[in-house]
């Protein structure tokens, strides 16, 4: 096999493949122009649309030629692909807008140089297209019986599935038709929920250009415990900064499971597949190689400052040592803790939980902590004598010996989400 697609396969990115014969003999005769596509339906990519764009730098090093295609006329429709129920409909202005933050996002992780990588948006020919010369031309090469044996449309069928919805596998057929004919595109690679449209392209271009086209798609990611990859209690680990910020995104990193951590040091990162495997030895302190990992991925995404202050703000955290001003923070009014400020409001106001009924709940069962402050608590409330203590008690009142000398308390609940509160 192409030492291009054996790196692939030995860090993660192989699930399934048109033919991967004929795409290894493609590789060994030159570069080949690949795409990867992105509907933009936010403003913000989130980790789990970033796993094609790993193997997209992968194929990049081997020399072959990245395209990063923008759906700014396919997310005008949305894949019913993965999905129980349609898209919210996005207005064209929304969709343009959303087109140009991911495609700053994608440029800081990839670097675009209009040669071996580069951007296109379907919107150049999706967006005018003659309808009836369109079902002429292309929706003759479909057939309806072999678009429902793909699952995700036997999915949709059992909760509905709409004529707007099922037009879009005909337009990601037609935008690797198009890739090829613009650039010579000859491969699509993407989540292996696209595999139905990857394989429809694929035959489209040997129907209409008489060319072997092929795609490569790769596995879905979830944790070992079988949850999606990327999800955490305030919902999906999104790149931009002001909706993710790069200490929670380390703060996932560093607290994935054991289990977790070869798997997404060979797919998450691009350091070497021996050094992975030597980070997870027997007998390494596992700590040691999840802070390895959540440095290595914040720096990719956010860049090295970021990453540095993020992994300074966790050992501040956890009272070895650091710069705590990467933790995430609030301002609270002196005045509540001069009465006493109730646990339970204290974690629901900071947004540390969702409700007053979790905040109890929370406490009761041991998972509510903050920082020792000058005075400390009564040995009634307390279950340890670290640094950051467990508040067990749903009445207990947080007040101002619990503050440091500069007025801050970091919070923690469970184990993972920090908080420094400032008083003012």
């Amino acid at each position: 096999m192409n030492w291009a697609l054996e790196t692939l396969k030995t860090r993660g990115f192989f699930q399934q493949c048109t033919d991967a014969e004929g795409l290894s003999k493609l590789m060994d005769e030159g570069p080949v122009t690949f795409y990867e596509g992105t509907d933009p339906t936010g403003g913000s990519l989130h980790i789990g649309h970033m796993v094609p764009y790993f193997a997209f730098r992968h194929l990049r090093n081997a020399n072959h030629k990245g395209i990063a295609l923008l759906g700014g006329g396919t997310a005008r429709i949305g894949d019913p692909s993965g999905r129980d129920e349609t898209r919210k409909m996005l207005d064209y202005e929304t969709l343009d807008a959303n087109v140009a933050l991911i495609t700053a996002q994608l440029d800081r992780f990839v670097g675009f140089d209009g040669s071996t990588a580069f951007t296109a948006n379907n919107k150049d020919w999706l967006a005018n297209l003659n309808y009836i010369d369109f079902l002429r031309d292309i929706g003759r090469h479909f057939s309806v019986n072999r678009m429902l044996s793909f699952e995700a449309y036997r999915m949709r069928l059992e909760t509905g599935l709409s004529f707007i919805e099922f037009n879009y596998q005909l337009l990601q057929s037609f935008d690797f038709l198009e890739l090829y004919r613009r650039y010579g595109c000859r491969l699509q690679i993407g989540g292996d929920d696209q595999w139905g449209n990857i394989v429809a392209g694929v035959e489209l271009i040997r129907r209409v250009e008489g060319i072997e086209a092929y795609g490569l798609t790769f596995p879905l990611v979830t944790t070992s415990d079988g949850k999606k990859m990327g999800k955490t209690l305030k919902g999906a680990l999104f790149l931009d900064p002001a909706i993710t910020s790069p200490y929670d995104f380390f703060q996932y990193w560093r607290n994935v499971t054991d289990q977790d951590i070869l798997r997404f040091l060979l797919m998450f990162t691009f350091l070497p597949v021996d050094e992975c495997q030597s980070l997870c030895k027997d007998g390494k302190n596992p700590n040691d190689a999840k802070e390895r990992l959540a440095w290595e991925v914040t720096c990719l995404i956010h860049g090295k400052e970021e990453a540095d202050k993020a992994i300074s703000g966790a050992k501040a955290a956890f009272g070895s040592g650091g710069d705590k001003s990467a933790i995430p923070k609030t301002e609270i009014s002196r005045l509540r803790f001069d009465n006493g400020y109730n646990i339970v409001d204290l974690f629901c106001d900071t947004a540390l939980v969702p409700s007053k009924s979790e905040g109890r709940r929370l406490v009761q069962q041991g998972g509510a902590f903050v920082s020792r402050g000058s005075g400390g608590l009564s040995a009634s409330q307390l279950s340890s004598a670290s640094q950051l203590v467990a508040i067990t008690d749903p009445a207990a009142l947080i007040g101002t010996d619990n503050l440091s000398a500069e007025g801050e308390i970091i919070l923690r609940a469970g184990k993972k989400r920090y908080l420094l509160v400032t008083v003012i």
